[in-house]
């Protein structure tokens, strides 16, 4: 979301109008950013500016009439990259999920973390939804995460 990277391509506050805003009939987002700016060097540790990032594309979304739902961050402990995961990235992790569950900017919360996280460790994803790396889900966890949406939210009339 905040960084751009020669392998991983443009950031996300920098694609916002080319891969969303200009897109025909979008009337809705669901924004899940955050993670690859957390483990990706340069680590971003500093969860209010992640949170900064997201208030700022609810922000452009809102000024273009769009609804915008926030996704909270999935686990990643495990994901064996150099040094993807740290317990200070961990932490970040947590704490912009809390201001994800707690926040007033976006239109809604769909909560992917609770749905994919082990119950027994909750820094991890459920063996059964990962695809191998610790990190992407499979597709049944994919699935599980579209079944998470409550579809009706998308039906509520414009404020």
């Amino acid at each position: 979301m905040l960084t751009d990277s020669p392998i991983f391509g443009e950031k996300a506050l920098s694609r916002l109008e080319r891969d969303v805003f200009s897109q025909t009939g979008v009337t809705d987002i669901i924004l899940l950013e955050g993670i690859n700016d957390i483990g990706h060097d340069p680590h971003v540790h500093n969860a209010n500016k992640i949170i900064d990032g997201m208030k700022e594309i609810a922000e452009q979304a809102h000024e273009r009439g769009l609804r915008i739902y926030a996704g909270t961050l999935t686990p990643f402990n495990a994901y064996d990259s150099g040094n993807y995961y740290t317990a200070e990235g961990e932490q970040t992790r947590q704490e912009v999920n809390k201001w994800i569950r707690n926040n007033h900017v976006f239109d809604g919360v769909i909560d992917f973390d609770r749905v994919l996280a082990d119950p027994s460790n909750p820094e991890k994803l459920l063996p059964t939804y990962d695809s191998g790396d610790a990190l992407h889900p499979n597709d049944l966890g994919l699935r599980v995460m579209a079944e998470s949406i409550d579809l009706s939210i998308f039906e509520k009339p414009f404020k």
